[in-house]
């Protein structure tokens, strides 16, 4: 094929425009960096080709943390939401997890809007068949098949740890402020050193595009394979065309690829459902944002409905079995083990009677409904028996069938914390690319890779985020110092630090760090100290301010299951009994001042978990003494005496940036940390 170079030279080509590729460009864009986008298919962009939802349990955490950061998912997801519920509200508030259903063709449209108006991004749809080296001799384009080789199934940085400042310190001269485009806040800087490109993209059209670093965030797409029952074809989600060729060259460069699956239900038409049979799901009565710069309500405008698998389905699916792509030998890739097959669950708790499954509309202006909990593999046929076995779905028509897709990623141990190849200068990887599964993780992903190339470009320090600090610190750090042998996907149960690292306090955690990097204005940095200042003064007065006993306030604590009062208490106190709310006690508060919910509500939460959180306060500082003893970039884990042959192959594979990172290396044990800690003591 005759190749052309195109005019155009990028500082960052991002290959996709997924949740991550979206995060990465706009990222990169804001922070003055001239950026391209790639996609298949234009109409792909921001594409939810599973669940038409975002957050969820520990999903929610990483939303509102990259809001907090300055990313852009929350207030798409705000705009475009048509129910939203806060989940385990009758647990804790470290696992308070919101999540919203999306109208995912609103979503779509209001991301590519967003993309198509943010100054110095270029949005191209073309399929990219290579990355390549700058100095190297261009290399032939490569065929429609990617050939494959055998497969293997704390720096100087950011910190995360910044307490808000006073309003008067508000203002930071260094960062650039921006006009808004669609209310997205697009923040522009300075552009970083010029520098020669160091990469070349080229499309299935033969343009060269010359691009200084890198982003792939190519979601299912890479070498993408559909299969229903014992039918395969090449595919990407949601009948686009796969990104056939671009293996062959990252293989070509080193990357190390593997095979993973994943699968999507079927979707029916909703005038086939029964839905006055079965239970319906309202949103909440007061629906939150996921937006910390969200003011209004976010809307519940549909239902969803759960129903139950039973054991006609059950006797259906296992008749069947051996006719599933994934128990009939045809896919190699591994699945999620959190988000299994029907046929898989089946399969895995026999004993179980059946299953929970929820349908969820898709959008305002279309009748399709989606069955989550029934992705499968099985043949067509199969499934419409199996699916109108269930109560409710009857008479269920499809419009869309279920399949699984098994597709190429990347070992994300040959990542850094920063994302960016340890072996390839300039070349960063994001979302399903690295071994997750979501949106979200994706989303997160792709901001982290987007920000890093974009700093690295302008000769300014990393930003490394940390476990103590985030979820998307832990994420990255999983994936990058253990990797992962299947989908990764965040939980709540990840993270050592859930009691700090709640969504309510994403932006007071994130937000400095998003001031820093240049994402966050004068107008939201100044909202966010107000917040925080407001938060503080209602703490300090709840736990001062004293309520004498009264016979009405005696009277609403026995109506609320707790005891009356014999003597004054301090408001403080009395929150902490968890029957009483903050809002039944507004009546006998005359020294209230006017908050918004979620202020009072962050001092509250303060308030009750207070010596919980300072225990894990005590935690943190003592992890943060492990990962601030770095390890030497160049040190020679031969020459360190005492270390175990396995803990020796991990760390040289490895490489990490701290004695603390090291310790979570699978294969490295306490006493292999002890004699790095030697080594280091002896070597100064």
């Amino acid at each position: 094929m005759k190749r052309y170079t195109n005019p155009e030279t990028y500082d960052i080509a991002v290959i996709g425009a997924g949740h991550a590729g979206i995060e990465a460009a706009l990222a990169a864009a804001r922070l003055g960096m001239r950026t391209v986008i790639f996609a298949i298919n234009l109409d792909s962009v921001g594409n939810m080709p599973c669940n038409p939802s975002i957050g969820g349990t520990g999903k929610g955490h990483l939303v509102r943390e990259l809001d907090a950061l300055g990313g852009e998912m929350g207030r798409a997801a705000d705009e475009t939401s048509i129910q939203t519920r806060m989940l385990n509200k009758g647990k804790g508030a470290a696992v308070y997890s919101l999540r919203a259903q999306i109208d995912r063709r609103a979503y779509q449209q209001r991301m590519k809007r967003v993309l198509e108006r943010t100054p110095g991004l270029d949005v191209r749809q073309a399929e990219v068949v290579a990355i390549e080296r700058a100095h190297t001799p261009a290399s032939p384009v490569q065929g429609e098949v990617a050939c494959r080789s055998e497969r293997d199934g704390k720096t100087e940085g950011l910190s995360v740890s910044d307490k808000p400042q006073p309003a008067s310190d508000a203002h930071n001269p260094s960062v650039s402020d921006g006009g808004a485009v669609l209310d997205s806040s697009p923040y522009t800087g300075e552009p970083g050193p010029a520098s020669a490109p160091a990469w070349r993209v080229v499309t299935r059209l033969g343009a060269e595009y010359a691009c200084r670093a890198v982003v792939i965030a190519t979601g299912t797409y890479l070498a993408g394979r559909v299969f229903v029952g014992d039918v395969s074809y090449e595919s990407g989600p949601d009948g686009m065309f796969a990104a056939s060729s671009l293996s062959a060259s990252l293989l070509a460069l080193g990357v190390p690829l593997r095979r993973f699956k994943t699968g999507t239900p079927c979707r029916v038409h909703r005038a086939s459902v029964a839905t006055d049979e079965i239970e319906k799901q309202s949103g909440d009565e007061h629906p939150e944002p996921f937006s910390f710069e969200t003011r209004t309500e976010p809307r519940n405008l549909a239902d969803c409905y759960i129903t139950y698998t039973n054991e006609k389905t059950h006797e259906i699916i296992r008749n069947n079995i051996l006719r599933s792509a994934m128990y009939g030998g045809q896919i190699t890739g591994v699945g999620p083990r959190y988000c299994p097959s029907i046929e898989d669950k089946i399969s895995r708790f026999p004993d179980r009677q059946r299953h929970q499954l929820f349908i969820e509309p898709t959008g305002l202006d279309t009748e399709e409904l989606y069955l989550q909990g029934m992705s499968t593999s099985l043949p067509e046929e199969v499934q419409i028996e199996m699916v109108r076995s269930v109560k409710g779905l009857e008479r269920a028509v499809f419009t869309r069938t279920a399949y699984a897709i098994e597709y190429d990623c990347v070992d994300p141990t040959a990542l850094t914390p920063t994302l960016e190849f340890r072996d390839l200068p300039g070349l960063y990887g994001a979302g399903q690319f690295n071994g997750t599964s979501g949106y979200e993780e994706a989303a997160a992903q792709g901001f982290v890779a987007g920000v890093n190339a974009a700093l690295k470009l302008k000769g300014a320090e990393p930003l490394v985020l940390t476990r103590d600090g985030s979820y998307i610190g832990t994420l990255i750090d999983d994936l990058v110092t253990c990797g992962t042998n299947e989908p990764y996907r965040m939980m709540t149960s990840r993270s050592e630090y859930r009691l700090t690292l709640r969504q309510d306090n994403a932006d007071e955690r994130l937000t400095p760090v998003g001031r820093r990097i240049g994402l966050i204005n004068d107008a939201r940095w100044a909202a966010f100290n107000e917040k925080y200042s407001n938060i503080e003064k209602e703490e300090k007065r709840l736990k001062k301010a004293v309520l004498a006993p009264s016979e009405a306030l005696n009277a609403l604590l026995e109506s609320l299951g707790t005891a009356p009062l014999t003597t004054g208490v301090k408001l403080a106190e009395l929150l902490k009994r968890p029957e009483v709310d903050y809002e039944s006690l507004a009546p006998f508060d005359e020294t209230r001042p006017a908050l918004r919910r979620e202020e009072w509500e962050e001092a509250v939460i303060r308030i009750r978990y207070e010596g919980y959180i300072a225990r894990q306060n005590a935690q943190i500082a003592e992890a943060k003494r492990a990962e601030s003893t770095l390890l030497p970039p160049d040190i020679d884990y031969d020459d360190v005496y005492g270390l175990r042959i396995e803990a020796r192959a991990k760390l040289k594979a490895i490489r990490p940036l701290s004695v603390g990172q090291a310790s979570r290396i699978p294969g490295v044990n306490p006493a292999d940390v002890e004699i790095l800690l030697i080594y280091l003591k002896k070597n100064k």
